[in-house]
């Protein structure tokens, strides 16, 4: 299993719409093969922070997810609301 940690600092006056267009990513991506866990998460502290926290099966189904059309047609639009890129990283369970 493979964790991926992908945080999002979006511009002021942008949360919601944000929220809104992620909401649609993961909907869809949960509904994907390999897809254990998907969720968007606010940070309590700055409310500007939003963070995805997904558990995927293999790198195989992340790759596909990567490559999958809602993925390519939301995540530049996410990029539009986004104060500085999107910072991802990936881990697996020692």
């Amino acid at each position: 299993m493979i964790t991926i940690v992908a945080k999002c600092v979006v511009k002021e006056g942008k949360v919601e719409e944000f929220k809104a267009l992620a909401k649609d990513l993961v909907n869809e991506s949960r509904k994907e093969v390999g897809c254990i866990s998907y969720s968007l998460n606010q940070d309590l502290n700055d409310r500007n922070v939003l963070t995805f926290i997904e558990k995927w099966e293999n790198k195989e189904a992340i790759e596909l997810h990567n490559n999958s059309a809602h993925f390519t047609r939301i995540i530049p639009k996410l990029g539009e609301f986004q104060e500085k890129g999107l910072e991802v990283n990936l881990y697996e369970r020692v």
